[in-house]
């Protein structure tokens, strides 16, 4: 059988084979994502109560149930140490929650490992509001019952956001499995 050169055996479009993919995309993209949400508070937005939602926290939540082990369950601590030194929140708040979430994940992922889309929705508009309450209690702000509704607006954004950032995180992962080139 005669053999063909390497460059006669690949279709017009380039074999799929000796292709693999980029580690720095593979591993970074969820952790830079993440951080790059987390810098949203810097943003000069200026409103008389919170209004904006947490992205860092919208985006290691897509992230957690769109693909489960691509985030081991202690990024809870750094991501949540960037998110504190950006959000303004007391060094530890978003320690604490950010891992008790990778944490109830995690222990959600074992009850149910095949879920649809509506039912991370659910776990999302389920997390969202307890996130929310704790940050705002760690804040040292009084919190009373007149004040809780100023809540309100900021968990209904963020719980109508987060199919969004569900779609953008699915892009990203996409973007993420891209096949690079090998360079011979």
């Amino acid at each position: 059988m005669e053999r063909l050169a390497p460059s006669a055996r690949r279709d017009a479009y380039g074999s799929k084979i000796n292709r693999a993919h980029s580690p720095v995309l593979a591993y970074g993209v969820p952790w830079v994502t993440t951080m790059l949400g987390s810098l949203t508070p810097m943003l000069p937005i200026i409103a008389p109560a919170p209004i904006l939602p947490p992205l860092g926290y919208l985006m290691l939540l897509a992230w957690r149930l769109a693909r489960p082990g691509v985030l081991p369950m202690w990024a809870g601590f750094p991501l949540g140490l960037f998110n504190d030194l950006y959000s303004g929140q007391p060094i530890g708040s978003s320690i604490l929650l950010f891992s008790l979430t990778m944490i109830a994940l995690e222990l959600i992922e074992l009850r149910f490992p095949w879920r649809s889309f509506w039912q991370d929705w659910l776990i999302a508009a389920l997390f969202i509001p307890l996130y929310l309450m704790g940050s705002a209690l760690f804040s040292g702000a009084e919190i009373s019952l007149d004040r809780l509704p100023l809540l309100i607006p900021q968990i209904l954004l963020s719980v109508i956001a987060f199919p969004i950032i569900a779609k953008m995180i699915s892009l990203l992962d996409n973007l993420r499995l891209t096949r690079v080139r090998r360079i011979r």
